[in-house]
């Protein structure tokens, strides 16, 4: 695990420092209780407390970058350290009945210091949410390992199937739509560059259209150079307008080929097709989704 604290000596230094002026200024002003005044139950209380608000912090300095919310928790509890430090040097130090400031340094401090360490602590709540959910999709990735292409960082078809079973469940009335891309002419790419610069094409281009996608959208490689996008709540129209974005955006990608020096452009254009989910298996979905795409390609097929 690694240790940030070093990092953050800066903070500590000036929170000691300031401990230490904080101490001249009641030896300054006030004088030395005589032993019998001392509470032992007060300086054990006050004294404990001040310095386990001194190892909590040391503790996350230990555990954290510098950042919004580190310096949020560093003040909270440094401002409440100085009013236990306070509270227990008026264990030791008797300061004349004129002196009003020592009560401010006492109870001031720590009420501005738990409101901000409260903050912080509520920002951070929201920011460990963040790191669990980011969590819990790198370990879904490891556990599903076998569900995703070799060649792409795309699911395959099965993981497709699974995913819209569990929507078709969870969804219920709320539409799910599904887009199929398919490279025009990918054959013609892999005879004239090679196998190994087709496939850093279909990298490029799943590269392209995850870009292009919203975080709820799952893109998966059904087979070779065929993509389906899972749309959940969305309508077979909002689709076809992400479709035709699609479309644009492949036959405007710049994609060079790495055989040459200069780099040839290979011109990529696809063809899109949509359909709305019914009450239907997941394997007849897609068959009728081929099937769409199949009509979709024929017009290129006899312009061939």
């Amino acid at each position: 695990m690694p240790s940030f604290l070093r990092l953050h000596f800066t903070k500590l230094a000036l929170l000691l420092l300031l401990a230490n002026a904080l101490l001249l200024l009641y030896l300054g002003t006030g004088a030395w209780k005589p032993l019998a005044e001392w509470s032992g139950m007060d300086i054990v209380g006050e004294g404990g407390a001040g310095v386990l608000t001194f190892v909590w912090l040391c503790l996350i300095l230990n555990s954290r970058p510098s950042g919004r919310i580190t310096t949020l928790l560093t003040l909270g509890l440094g401002l409440m350290f100085i009013a236990w430090w306070a509270d227990t040097l008026d264990e030791f130090i008797r300061l004349p009945e004129a002196v009003s400031w020592d009560h401010w340094l006492e109870s001031l401090p720590m009420s501005l210091g738990m409101l901000i360490l409260t903050y912080g602590l509520y920002h951070w709540h929201h920011e460990q949410l963040a790191i669990s959910a980011q969590l819990q999709k790198r370990e879904r990735l490891f556990r599903e390992h076998r569900h995703f292409d070799r060649l792409t960082p795309l699911a395959d078809a099965n993981y497709l199937r699974q995913q819209i079973e569990l929507c078709q469940q969870s969804e219920g009335q709320q539409p799910m739509t599904l887009i199929a891309l398919d490279i025009n002419d990918f054959d013609g790419i892999n005879q004239q560059f090679g196998h190994a610069e087709g496939d850093r094409v279909l990298l490029a281009v799943s590269q392209l259209l995850l870009l292009s996608l919203r975080n709820d959208d799952l893109l998966c490689r059904l087979a070779g150079d065929r993509f389906v996008i899972l749309l959940p709540r969305t309508g077979e129209t909002q689709a076809r307008v992400m479709a035709g974005e699609l479309q644009q955006s492949i036959a405007h990608f710049v994609y060079r080929s790495s055989l040459q020096q200069l780099g040839e452009r290979v011109h990529l254009q696809a063809t899109t097709a949509v359909t709305m989910a019914r009450e239907e298996s997941p394997e007849q979905l897609l068959e009728r989704l081929q099937l769409t795409l199949l009509r979709a390609k024929q017009p290129l097929a006899l312009r061939a």
